[in-house]
């Protein structure tokens, strides 16, 4: 099943993280596109890449800084690595040629 565009930049962005809450995982789509992505927006796609089982979720530890709750920790599977690879290499595929160099003068 083919990674919707958002589902594909959260996924790109928890590969890089390795395993991460959704406030981080919105910072590194934000610094690496410069698109801006709400912290809702970003965990209801890691709830529907979850019901795919491209990711997986854990609680961590309690931290005093939330007042002894937990955050929710979120990792992709070796199916949503898959996914991922798959979909860089769709964009890539249908992107080839469509840019041209610039000749120098």
């Amino acid at each position: 099943m083919p990674l919707r565009e958002f589902e594909q930049a959260v996924l790109l962005a928890m590969l890089a993280l390795e395993e991460a809450h959704p406030r981080l995982i919105r910072d590194e789509i934000e610094r690496r596109t410069g698109r801006i992505a709400s912290r809702a927006a970003v965990f209801i796609t890691l709830e529907r890449l979850e019901a795919k089982d491209l990711v997986t979720s854990r609680f961590g530890d309690p931290t005093p800084i939330r007042g002894g709750r937990a955050k929710r920790l979120f990792r992709a599977t070796a199916g949503g690595k898959r996914a991922a690879i798959q979909s860089v290499r769709h964009m890539a595929a249908l992107s080839a040629g469509l840019t041209k160099p610039v000749a120098s003068k």
